[in-house]
């Protein structure tokens, strides 16, 4: 029975998490701090933390961090307001296997959980974990398989590979995109791919890999943002039997996972200068060596990476080696963010509408014209990645054919904030007709302030305020305030 833990300082939250992931089979416990979920991990096994982004002691990155330093083999799913969407983004590239948004739907939950589930499985009985196609998130194609020749489809921005379908878009920076592709895919020369967290690199480099020469072959990806300085050099070159304390086999790596096929490094700027070393290797002689042995094997791989951070600028903080860094530099594609591809935004939606309802099992046929508006006004701050989360919960809340307004979250549909340059602009959610709204405006504003400055701890809030629990829980209601 797999076993799960729940961090959060909410014990309603945890309470019914319990209660309802006990009734589908799981072993859990919860904690309301992160210091006392650390005490458990340190002495028992969970397959997975679901951790509250905001705790009362501990930030979730840091909470993730030492997790993974404790068992880097621990899934772990964080649960997060809408207002902290961009930071929960982050943690997936810090290695969280993805973010649910309060509040919680049990369908949606389950569905992360097992996906969560099922790759830790992967990750533990070493096999590779790679993406097959764009249908679901980045990160969830279950295993490594030779795919279909590609095939163009008559619908505009879309190819078919293997029989799923791909989303380019179709604004002038997608058909840029889909001319690099072309160009780049037949050929050898590695690739670096960058753009912000959410914005499809690994589906791109997938879909490189699946035009080119070697579409029969291999795709494996690899994170290396997750992975320890520890692990890194055994997932990517494997290790004899013997070669560390838990080394009980000989285990391949990815590169000879990947040969003959295509090697995708997600966050390569995250590689320890050791590794760096030894990848410079591979790209200068095409050979790697296990950790433990002294035999090489020859691997006949291509690499693409990405990254979204300035390489050039890791280079001259000698962070990153420059020799590898102009063997990498081939060919490069920049991802243009969702918010500045506004043409597409509609054909995404539809496209993970369609996903949606497949995993939900509804028959929600599309969006109002409302909504419609405000997913073109809204600003994705986590990509392709957000706006599938964003419809999934949709579809989750639909009660008719179409997704209305209150289908979607508070921020999206009056957004109290836009930013321009990362740098973050207030303004009023809505203009003031009457006294009523003034005060209305003023209380709700004063209770995220409180919440900001105590953590999101509810009961600190309330104290502060100095109202009991259950009022601040009904004007967090009244006021749509979701945490």
């Amino acid at each position: 029975m797999e076993r799960i833990l729940i961090v959060d300082d909410n014990t309603d939250i945890c309470l019914l998490l319990e209660r309802f992931l006990s009734k589908q089979g799981y072993k859990t416990a919860s904690v309301q701090r992160g210091d006392d979920a650390l005490t458990l991990l340190r002495k028992d096994l969970f397959e997975l933390v679901i951790c509250d982004f905001k705790l009362p002691d501990v930030d979730g990155l840091e909470m993730l961090r030492r997790i993974k330093i404790l068992d880097p083999t621990t899934a772990v799913i964080i649960i997060t307001g809408y207002s902290d969407v961009r930071m929960a983004v982050q943690t997936v590239k810090h290695g969280a296997y993805d973010y649910v948004t309060k509040p919680l739907y049990p369908d949606e939950i389950l569905y992360t959980i097992k996906s969560a589930l099922d790759r830790r499985t992967q990750l533990v009985e070493g096999r590779p974990v790679a993406v097959g196609a764009a249908d679901d998130h980045e990160e969830d194609a279950p295993e490594v398989n030779p795919v279909k020749p590609v095939t163009r489809s008559p619908k505009v921005g879309t190819i078919l590979t293997g029989g799923r379908r791909f989303i380019f878009g179709k604004s002038r920076s997608a058909e840029m995109l889909q001319k690099h592709i072309d160009l780049i895919a037949p050929t050898n020369m590695s690739v670096i791919i960058t753009g912000e967290t959410g914005t499809g690199k690994e589906f791109v480099a997938n879909a490189i890999h699946q035009k080119s020469k070697r579409a029969g072959k291999p795709f494996v990806a690899i994170d290396c943002g997750a992975l320890s300085k520890e692990l890194a050099g055994s997932e990517l070159f494997g290790h004899v039997k013997g070669a560390f304390t838990g080394a009980t086999s000989d285990k391949m790596g990815s590169f000879e996972y990947a040969n003959g096929g295509t090697l995708f490094l997600d966050e390569i700027g995250n590689l320890s200068y050791e590794n760096q070393i030894k990848l410079l290797r591979v790209l200068q002689e095409r050979k790697i060596r296990r950790i433990g042995s002294n035999t090489d094997i020859v691997v006949d791989v291509r690499i693409l990476v990405a990254t979204n951070e300035d390489l050039r600028e890791a280079v001259r903080q000698g962070r990153f080696r420059e020799d590898i860094f102009h063997r990498l530099d081939e060919f490069r594609i920049e991802l243009t963010p969702l918010r500045d591809r506004k043409a597409d935004i509609l054909l995404f939606a539809e496209h993970f509408l369609d996903l949606a309802n497949e995993q939900l099992e509804k028959n929600v046929q599309g969006f109002d014209d409302d909504v419609k508006e405000k997913l073109k006004e809204y600003y994705w701050h986590g990509n392709l990645r957000e706006i599938q989360n964003v419809v999934k919960r949709a579809v989750l809340l639909a009660q008719g054919d179409v997704i209305t307004l209150d289908c979607l979250p508070f921020e999206i549909i009056s957004p109290s904030y836009s930013m321009e340059d990362s740098t973050t602009v207030v303004s009023t959610v809505a203009p003031a007709n009457n006294l009523k709204s003034v005060s209305e405006n003023a209380e709700r504003a004063a209770i995220i302030k409180v919440l900001e400055k105590t953590g999101y701890n509810k009961t600190k809030a309330a104290e502060v305020l100095n109202i009991d629990r259950k009022t601040l829980y009904n004007k967090l209601k009244a006021y749509d305030i979701h945490l």
